[in-house]
């Protein structure tokens, strides 16, 4: 076993969700995860805690929508609504043998899987948001995000070990500086009322005014690096087009666009997949609003590799997720997606708060 495996555990385990004695834990991925998986259930054994291993087969999501009437699309199961009631942490591990798998699966059907999931979203960042529940996304380098990624196996395990542990000597006090570090960028916009954000093909504006910014520092995502907070609902005014392809429910898109008035998508076109970007933004009344406003910092993510845990981390970029805000920004957002999308800043991109220059060209200018 590649030995940065149980250091990514022990991050997991004993940094991200910082497992206690007695806690229950679900530990997610697929059976191509199972070296990742089995170091986390027994760093989660070592601190005292109780896994709970939640495995997946290969092409099972597929078969689920290709034989499942409506009704069965929108049962959860009673088991994972305890899961998400009850369990003190969740370790998701992205590991798909196949990220194409869905991607015939009707519009209509995802989005009918995605209305019934709400619930189980709203449970979990209303938990988080209360502090009763940890919960952690990471990856697992599989072939089939190798070929996403236009790269080869071994190129992607080293892109991914090298976000993950930029300090494998010591990557659990790495993080706790990054924390640090990245708290005194939340400290300085916190009291900020409004954001601009202008770049090519990006000119917007927004309310934050009462509302919080969030220090990504490893305790959500794995790896992490951004700063986010959820604009005023009706605020947010302007176009955007986001420089990276989009995947959201194994659809990938590109030249995404989006025009806002009054916090709302009001015109939305991509180059691709059209139909199902606006099949999405017409899931539910919050989906066409803006539930996050992010800038990525992680300076060991250069590249976008077609994954948006990664992708949303690149240093010089921001991102925008329609649909659900989390609480524990002030966002009063509630939708049954949460789409995130991604934009460079890097060359000539500006961000002003309260009119005052606060970010350029891919670089803070204020918490040092």
């Amino acid at each position: 076993m590649d030995p940065r495996i149980e250091k990514v555990a022990d991050v997991l385990v004993g940094y991200s969700v910082a497992v206690k004695p007695g806690q229950k834990v679900m530990i997610s991925g697929t059976t191509a995860a199972e070296p990742l998986i089995k170091a986390c259930m027994i760093k989660v054994l070592q601190a005292g805690g109780h896994p709970f291993l939640r495995v997946s087969l290969p092409e099972a999501s597929s078969l689920h929508y290709e034989y499942s009437s409506d009704e069965q699309l929108a049962h959860i199961p009673d088991p994972l609504k305890l899961v998400y009631e009850k369990y003190d942490a969740l370790i998701t591990i992205l590991s798909s043998t196949n990220t194409k798998e869905l991607s015939e699966v009707p519009p209509e059907k995802l989005r009918l899987s995605s209305q019934a999931s709400k619930g189980l979203f709203k449970t979990m960042i209303e938990r988080t948001a209360a502090g009763d529940l940890n919960w952690v996304l990471a990856m697992h380098p599989t072939d089939a995000y190798a070929q996403d990624a236009a790269m080869s196996r071994h190129q992607l395990e080293e892109f991914v070990y090298g976000a993950c542990l930029p300090d494998p000597d010591d990557p659990i006090g790495y993080w706790r500086e990054f924390s640090t570090w990245q708290q005194r960028i939340v400290d300085a916009l916190d009291p900020c009322n409004t954001l601009h954000v202008v770049a090519p093909n990006v000119d917007l504006r927004m309310n934050i005014k009462g509302r919080i910014f969030e220090n990504c520092d490893g305790k959500k995502n794995m790896p992490d690096g951004e700063v986010f907070t959820g604009p005023v609902e009706d605020s947010v005014e302007g176009h955007v087009k986001f420089s990276y392809p989009t995947t959201y429910q194994g659809r990938r898109l590109t030249g995404v666009e989006l025009w806002f008035e009054k916090g709302r998508v009001v015109k939305a076109r991509a180059d691709n997949d059209e139909a199902f970007l606006l099949q999405m933004l017409d899931a539910d009344e919050g989906a066409r609003y803006v539930g996050e406003f992010a800038i990525g910092t992680n300076r060991g993510v250069k590249r976008a590799i077609g994954n948006t845990l990664f992708d949303e981390k690149i240093h010089g970029s921001f991102h925008m997720a329609v649909g659900a805000g989390m609480p524990e920004t002030g966002s009063k957002n509630e939708s049954a997606i949460h789409w995130d999308m991604v934009c460079d800043l890097s060359a000539e991109g500006k961000i002003y708060a309260d009119d005052a220059l606060v970010y350029e060209k891919g670089e803070f200018l204020i918490g040092d």
